[in-house]
């Protein structure tokens, strides 16, 4: 009996050992590479997060306005690339009579003076709306931006031609496969080298018809997202990266980033050559909303330095600080 004792201590032993050096950033050589800063949906407005669900309005709910700018507009972007974005997120929406339009939200009732079905909506119908006429950080006595985004709905054209040099990162956020086909479609009547700086995300059939017709982009789908978390908490020590973990973003919460295996070093390494790109978010409270970085506080506690990204709705705050760093 205690010689299996014995042999059961020393085989822990050995096996504690093993993960330790598997995952240690300690014997990992450390990164130079600062990480890029994500800006999602540009520079806009923030809110406060208190009861949100899915089918809450976040324009009524935003925080006192801080700088002038309304989210996915081109001069939100302007703002957040000369912050220190290296990547503008943003979302797209087919319009019924075959063009793309830059915004959000699955309705245009929150945030304009309009109703209905944005991909239901005519290009003109759309540039007609007031994008910043529903925002309100006191409960409705005062609109700050109503009157102020009037024709301010961007066309990706028109977006992608006021910054032919920058990169993007496009959420297709449907399921329809018509749409990832035009969508690719679009992207391939771009000059090669501009659309070499875009990267597209989503899930289901239309990310799925974009990967079949361009499949040489970084197409990242997000459908097993849980999934690669969950499989990769509970396999990663073994170094083995779950298929749902690869070609996507590895979205990790502060809050949990210390507790991964490898993290940041390894788990980056592991990451590069399955395509996936590891990206920083906010704390995570249990729920499924994570908030970006967006805060000094949380970007402190951060590696300085990684080869990844942070995901920010404040690059107004975060981009100086990364592009500070030592």
């Amino acid at each position: 009996m205690r010689r299996f004792l014995r042999y059961a201590l020393l085989f822990i032993l050995v096996f504690a050992a093993a993960v330790f050096l598997l995952n240690t950033n300690l014997l990992a050589p450390e990164s130079d590479a600062r990480p890029l800063v994500i800006a999602h949906r540009g520079l806009g407005q923030t809110y406060h997060r208190d009861g949100l669900t899915a089918e809450t309005c976040t324009a009524d709910r935003i925080f006192p306005p801080e700088h002038p700018y309304i989210e996915n507009t081109i001069e939100s972007f302007r703002a957040a690339f000369t912050a220190g974005a290296d990547i503008v997120e943003f979302d797209v929406h087919p319009t019924t009579d075959g063009d793309f339009v830059v915004f959000h939200d699955w309705t245009v009732d929150c945030r304009t003076e309009g109703s209905g079905v944005t991909r239901e909506m005519s290009l003109a119908a759309l540039k007609g709306l007031d994008v910043g006429h529903g925002y309100t950080a006191d409960g409705g006595k005062s609109y700050p931006f109503r009157g102020k985004g009037v024709g301010l709905m961007p066309t990706l054209s028109e977006v992608l031609a006021a910054f032919p040099d920058r990169r993007f990162l496009i959420n297709i956020k449907s399921d329809d496969e018509v749409e990832g086909r035009a969508l690719a479609a679009r992207i391939a009547a771009l000059p090669p080298e501009q659309a070499a700086l875009l990267m597209v995300y989503g899930g289901g059939r239309a990310i799925a018809a974009y990967r079949q017709a361009r499949p040489d982009d970084t197409v990242l789908g997000t459908d097993g997202a849980i999934r690669c978390f969950i499989r990769y908490a509970l396999l990663g020590w073994t170094t083995y990266v779950p298929e749902d973990c690869r070609g996507t973003l590895f979205m990790l919460p502060a809050n949990y980033a210390p507790f991964f295996w490898g993290f940041p070093n390894r788990l980056t390494a592991r990451l590069a050559p399955h395509g996936s790109m590891l990206v920083m978010l906010g704390d995570n409270d249990g729920s499924r909303y994570t908030t970006g970085v967006d805060d000094l506080a949380t970007l402190a506690r951060l590696p300085a330095r990684f080869d990844g990204a942070i995901w920010t709705n404040r690059v107004d705050r975060i981009g100086p600080a990364v592009r500070a760093a030592p």
